[in-house]
Protein backbone atom coordinates (compact mmCIF):
# COMPACT_ATOMS: atom_id res chain seq x y z
CA UNK A 1 0.00 0.00 0.00
CA UNK A 2 1.44 3.32 -1.09
CA UNK A 3 1.60 6.46 1.00
CA UNK A 4 -1.17 8.15 -0.96
CA UNK A 5 -3.51 5.19 -0.50
CA UNK A 6 -2.69 5.05 3.21
CA UNK A 7 -3.52 8.74 3.60
CA UNK A 8 -6.74 8.26 1.64
CA UNK A 9 -7.65 5.20 3.72
CA UNK A 10 -7.11 7.03 7.01
CA UNK A 11 -9.01 10.06 5.78
CA UNK A 12 -6.08 12.46 6.29
CA UNK A 13 -5.74 15.62 4.20
CA UNK A 14 -3.15 15.77 1.45
CA UNK A 15 0.25 17.07 2.51
CA UNK A 16 1.12 20.00 0.27
CA UNK A 17 3.34 23.06 0.74
CA UNK A 18 0.59 24.95 2.57
CA UNK A 19 0.25 22.16 5.10
CA UNK A 20 4.03 22.13 5.61
CA UNK A 21 4.07 25.89 6.25
CA UNK A 22 1.13 25.51 8.61
CA UNK A 23 2.86 22.77 10.60
CA UNK A 24 6.13 24.70 10.81
CA UNK A 25 4.36 27.87 11.99
CA UNK A 26 2.49 26.00 14.73
CA UNK A 27 5.69 24.22 15.79
CA UNK A 28 7.53 27.56 15.98
CA UNK A 29 4.83 29.11 18.17
CA UNK A 30 4.77 26.09 20.47
CA UNK A 31 8.57 26.16 20.73
CA UNK A 32 8.57 29.86 21.62
CA UNK A 33 5.84 29.23 24.17
CA UNK A 34 7.85 26.54 25.92
CA UNK A 35 10.94 28.78 25.89
CA UNK A 36 8.94 31.47 27.66
CA UNK A 37 7.47 29.26 30.40
CA UNK A 38 10.63 27.22 31.02
CA UNK A 39 11.73 27.59 34.62
CA UNK A 40 8.81 29.87 35.57
CA UNK A 41 5.65 29.58 37.58
CA UNK A 42 3.67 29.40 34.34
CA UNK A 43 5.00 25.88 33.81
CA UNK A 44 3.27 24.70 37.00
CA UNK A 45 0.05 26.43 35.95
CA UNK A 46 0.14 24.69 32.57
CA UNK A 47 0.71 21.38 34.34
CA UNK A 48 -2.36 22.06 36.52
CA UNK A 49 -4.47 22.80 33.43
CA UNK A 50 -3.33 19.53 31.84
CA UNK A 51 -4.37 17.67 35.00
CA UNK A 52 -7.82 19.30 34.88
CA UNK A 53 -8.21 18.30 31.23
CA UNK A 54 -7.32 14.74 32.17
CA UNK A 55 -9.91 14.76 34.96
CA UNK A 56 -12.51 16.09 32.51
CA UNK A 57 -11.72 13.31 30.02
CA UNK A 58 -12.08 10.70 32.79
CA UNK A 59 -15.41 12.26 33.88
CA UNK A 60 -16.75 12.07 30.32
CA UNK A 61 -15.55 8.50 29.79
CA UNK A 62 -16.79 7.27 33.19
CA UNK A 63 -20.14 9.06 32.96
CA UNK A 64 -19.78 11.41 35.93
CA UNK A 65 -22.28 14.18 35.10
CA UNK A 66 -21.75 16.33 38.19
CA UNK A 67 -17.99 16.56 37.80
CA UNK A 68 -18.32 17.11 34.06
CA UNK A 69 -20.87 19.90 34.54
CA UNK A 70 -18.65 21.60 37.11
CA UNK A 71 -15.63 21.60 34.81
CA UNK A 72 -17.70 22.74 31.83
CA UNK A 73 -19.05 25.71 33.81
CA UNK A 74 -15.53 26.79 34.80
CA UNK A 75 -14.02 26.36 31.33
CA UNK A 76 -15.35 29.63 29.72
CA UNK A 77 -13.61 31.75 32.37
CA UNK A 78 -10.32 29.91 32.03
CA UNK A 79 -9.25 31.93 28.98
CA UNK A 80 -9.64 35.26 30.80
CA UNK A 81 -7.87 33.88 33.87
CA UNK A 82 -4.93 32.75 31.73
CA UNK A 83 -4.66 36.19 30.07
CA UNK A 84 -4.52 37.88 33.47
CA UNK A 85 -2.04 35.39 34.90
CA UNK A 86 0.24 35.29 31.85
CA UNK A 87 0.09 38.92 30.78
CA UNK A 88 3.82 39.47 31.27
CA UNK A 89 4.66 36.18 29.56
CA UNK A 90 2.39 36.97 26.61
CA UNK A 91 3.96 40.41 26.29
CA UNK A 92 7.41 38.86 26.36
CA UNK A 93 6.42 36.33 23.69
CA UNK A 94 5.08 39.03 21.37
CA UNK A 95 8.20 41.16 21.91
CA UNK A 96 10.43 38.20 21.07
CA UNK A 97 8.50 37.44 17.89
CA UNK A 98 8.59 41.08 16.79
CA UNK A 99 12.25 41.58 17.67
CA UNK A 100 13.73 42.35 14.27
CA UNK A 101 16.30 44.86 13.05
CA UNK A 102 13.79 46.74 10.85
CA UNK A 103 11.68 47.71 13.87
CA UNK A 104 14.16 50.13 15.37
CA UNK A 105 13.20 52.58 18.10
CA UNK A 106 16.14 54.97 17.81
CA UNK A 107 19.88 55.33 18.08
CA UNK A 108 22.01 52.36 19.09
CA UNK A 109 25.14 52.14 21.16
CA UNK A 110 27.53 50.83 18.54
CA UNK A 111 30.70 52.90 18.92
CA UNK A 112 33.73 51.32 20.61
CA UNK A 113 34.58 54.50 22.53
CA UNK A 114 31.15 54.49 24.20
CA UNK A 115 31.56 50.86 25.23
CA UNK A 116 34.98 51.72 26.63
CA UNK A 117 33.52 54.61 28.67
CA UNK A 118 30.98 52.25 30.22
CA UNK A 119 33.55 49.53 30.96
CA UNK A 120 35.94 52.01 32.58
CA UNK A 121 33.13 53.39 34.74
CA UNK A 122 32.19 49.86 35.81
CA UNK A 123 35.81 49.13 36.68
CA UNK A 124 35.95 52.11 39.06
CA UNK A 125 32.54 51.33 40.54
CA UNK A 126 33.62 47.75 41.14
CA UNK A 127 36.89 48.87 42.74
CA UNK A 128 35.02 51.21 45.11
CA UNK A 129 32.15 48.72 45.64
CA UNK A 130 29.46 51.17 44.57
CA UNK A 131 26.21 49.46 43.58
CA UNK A 132 25.08 50.23 40.03
CA UNK A 133 22.56 49.10 37.43
CA UNK A 134 22.95 50.25 33.81
CA UNK A 135 20.55 49.31 31.01
CA UNK A 136 21.55 49.71 27.36
CA UNK A 137 18.58 50.07 25.00
CA UNK A 138 18.66 48.06 21.79
CA UNK A 139 15.78 47.62 19.32
CA UNK A 140 12.84 47.43 21.74
CA UNK A 141 12.08 50.85 23.19
CA UNK A 142 12.33 51.50 26.94
CA UNK A 143 10.26 54.70 27.07
CA UNK A 144 7.88 53.23 29.65
CA UNK A 145 10.75 52.63 32.08
CA UNK A 146 12.46 55.94 31.22
CA UNK A 147 9.34 57.85 32.23
CA UNK A 148 9.43 56.18 35.66
CA UNK A 149 12.79 57.80 36.49
CA UNK A 150 14.43 61.22 36.45
CA UNK A 151 15.22 62.51 32.94
CA UNK A 152 18.90 63.27 32.32
CA UNK A 153 19.42 63.46 28.54
CA UNK A 154 23.15 63.92 28.99
CA UNK A 155 26.13 62.80 26.97
CA UNK A 156 27.40 59.38 27.96
CA UNK A 157 30.63 59.83 29.90
CA UNK A 158 32.44 57.92 32.58
CA UNK A 159 32.40 60.87 35.01
CA UNK A 160 28.63 61.30 34.71
CA UNK A 161 28.02 57.62 35.48
CA UNK A 162 30.31 57.79 38.51
CA UNK A 163 28.49 60.91 39.74
CA UNK A 164 25.06 59.31 39.39
CA UNK A 165 26.00 56.18 41.34
CA UNK A 166 27.83 58.07 44.08
CA UNK A 167 26.41 56.77 47.40
CA UNK A 168 24.17 59.23 49.16
CA UNK A 169 22.96 61.02 46.04
CA UNK A 170 19.30 61.20 45.04
CA UNK A 171 19.87 59.21 41.83
CA UNK A 172 21.92 56.41 43.37
CA UNK A 173 19.03 53.94 43.73
CA UNK A 174 17.40 52.68 40.58
CA UNK A 175 18.66 52.04 37.09
CA UNK A 176 20.34 54.25 34.51
CA UNK A 177 18.97 53.78 30.98
CA UNK A 178 21.23 54.61 28.05
CA UNK A 179 19.90 55.35 24.57
CA UNK A 180 22.64 55.37 21.99
CA UNK A 181 25.27 57.91 23.03
CA UNK A 182 23.15 59.64 25.70
CA UNK A 183 22.02 58.85 29.22
CA UNK A 184 18.23 59.10 28.98
CA UNK A 185 17.23 58.82 32.64
CA UNK A 186 18.36 57.71 36.10
CA UNK A 187 16.64 56.25 39.17
CA UNK A 188 14.33 54.22 36.91
CA UNK A 189 12.13 51.40 38.17
CA UNK A 190 12.48 48.02 36.46
CA UNK A 191 10.37 44.86 36.70
CA UNK A 192 11.78 42.13 38.89
CA UNK A 193 12.25 38.64 37.54
CA UNK A 194 9.96 36.06 39.10
CA UNK A 195 12.10 33.14 38.04
CA UNK A 196 12.10 30.74 41.01
CA UNK A 197 15.64 29.61 40.21
CA UNK A 198 17.15 33.00 41.08
CA UNK A 199 14.70 34.57 43.54
CA UNK A 200 16.50 33.10 46.53
CA UNK A 201 20.08 33.52 45.35
CA UNK A 202 20.36 37.00 43.80
CA UNK A 203 19.63 40.48 45.07
CA UNK A 204 17.21 43.14 43.86
CA UNK A 205 19.59 44.70 41.32
CA UNK A 206 20.34 41.38 39.68
CA UNK A 207 16.65 40.39 39.60
CA UNK A 208 15.79 43.76 38.04
CA UNK A 209 18.51 43.28 35.42
CA UNK A 210 17.16 39.84 34.51
CA UNK A 211 13.56 41.10 34.59
CA UNK A 212 14.14 43.90 32.07
CA UNK A 213 16.04 41.57 29.73
CA UNK A 214 13.21 39.05 29.89
CA UNK A 215 10.80 41.60 28.40
CA UNK A 216 13.12 43.44 25.99
CA UNK A 217 16.29 42.88 23.98
CA UNK A 218 18.38 45.29 26.06
CA UNK A 219 21.67 44.60 27.83
CA UNK A 220 21.86 45.14 31.60
CA UNK A 221 25.07 45.66 33.57
CA UNK A 222 25.19 45.24 37.35
CA UNK A 223 27.79 46.06 39.99
CA UNK A 224 27.24 44.38 43.34
CA UNK A 225 27.42 46.69 46.33
CA UNK A 226 28.51 43.87 48.63
CA UNK A 227 31.21 42.13 46.60
CA UNK A 228 31.96 44.63 43.82
CA UNK A 229 31.69 41.97 41.13
CA UNK A 230 30.30 42.88 37.71
CA UNK A 231 27.49 40.91 36.05
CA UNK A 232 25.90 40.98 32.58
CA UNK A 233 22.24 40.11 31.88
CA UNK A 234 20.75 39.49 28.43
CA UNK A 235 17.76 37.51 27.12
CA UNK A 236 16.70 36.53 30.64
CA UNK A 237 20.08 35.03 31.54
CA UNK A 238 22.83 36.47 33.70
CA UNK A 239 26.59 35.97 33.72
CA UNK A 240 28.24 36.67 37.04
CA UNK A 241 31.73 37.90 37.88
CA UNK A 242 33.02 39.27 34.56
CA UNK A 243 35.91 41.63 33.91
CA UNK A 244 35.65 45.16 32.41
CA UNK A 245 37.36 43.88 29.26
CA UNK A 246 34.67 41.21 28.87
CA UNK A 247 31.99 43.87 29.41
CA UNK A 248 33.35 45.97 26.56
CA UNK A 249 33.51 42.98 24.22
CA UNK A 250 30.00 41.86 25.20
CA UNK A 251 28.54 45.32 24.53
CA UNK A 252 30.06 45.45 21.06
CA UNK A 253 28.90 41.91 20.28
CA UNK A 254 25.37 42.60 21.54
CA UNK A 255 25.02 45.65 19.30
CA UNK A 256 26.54 43.97 16.26
CA UNK A 257 30.04 45.43 16.29
CA UNK A 258 33.31 43.47 16.30
CA UNK A 259 34.93 43.42 19.70
CA UNK A 260 38.19 45.29 20.09
CA UNK A 261 40.53 43.88 22.65
CA UNK A 262 42.18 46.10 25.20
CA UNK A 263 45.92 46.62 24.78
CA UNK A 264 47.86 44.16 26.85
CA UNK A 265 49.66 45.65 29.82
CA UNK A 266 53.45 45.27 29.64
CA UNK A 267 54.80 42.88 32.20
CA UNK A 268 57.94 43.63 34.17
CA UNK A 269 60.67 41.16 33.29
CA UNK A 270 62.96 40.37 36.23
CA UNK A 271 66.68 40.86 35.54
CA UNK A 272 68.59 37.71 34.78
CA UNK A 273 72.22 37.41 35.82
CA UNK A 274 74.30 35.14 33.61
CA UNK A 275 77.85 34.19 34.55
CA UNK A 276 80.02 32.71 31.84
CA UNK A 277 83.45 31.16 32.47
CA UNK A 278 85.64 31.83 29.45
CA UNK A 279 89.15 30.42 29.01
CA UNK A 280 92.00 32.83 29.48
CA UNK A 281 93.42 34.06 26.22
CA UNK A 282 97.06 35.13 26.25
CA UNK A 283 97.68 38.67 25.16
CA UNK A 284 98.79 39.13 21.58
CA UNK A 285 102.48 39.27 20.89
CA UNK A 286 104.17 42.46 19.81
CA UNK A 287 105.52 42.70 16.21
CA UNK A 288 109.16 42.42 17.39
CA UNK A 289 108.46 39.25 19.38
CA UNK A 290 106.64 37.71 16.44
CA UNK A 291 109.58 38.48 14.16
CA UNK A 292 112.10 36.93 16.57
CA UNK A 293 110.00 33.76 16.89
CA UNK A 294 109.87 33.39 13.12
CA UNK A 295 113.65 33.85 12.80
CA UNK A 296 114.31 31.28 15.51
CA UNK A 297 112.14 28.75 13.69
CA UNK A 298 113.95 29.34 10.43
CA UNK A 299 117.39 28.86 12.02
CA UNK A 300 116.57 25.58 13.74
CA UNK A 301 116.86 23.35 10.60
CA UNK A 302 120.22 24.90 9.77
CA UNK A 303 121.65 24.04 13.19
CA UNK A 304 120.34 20.51 12.85
CA UNK A 305 122.11 20.13 9.48
CA UNK A 306 125.42 21.43 10.93
CA UNK A 307 125.32 18.96 13.73
CA UNK A 308 124.86 16.19 11.27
Amino acid sequence: MGLDKLVEYLGLPQLDWKAVVDILAVAFLIYQFFLIIRGRRAAHVIAGIVVLLGIYAVAVAAGLPLLRTLLESVAPYTVFALIVMFQSDIRRLLARIGRRSWISSGDRLDRPELAQEISLALAQLSRRRYGALIVLENEVGLRTFIESGVPIDGLLTRDLLLTIFQPGTALHDGAVIIQGSRIAAAACFLPLSMNPRIMSTLGTRHRAAIGITEETDCLALVVSEETGRISIAAHGEIQLDVTPEEVQQRILQHFGKPARRWPAQPRAVPPVSVSLSLPEVPPPESPNESLQSVQSLSRTPERQSDNQ
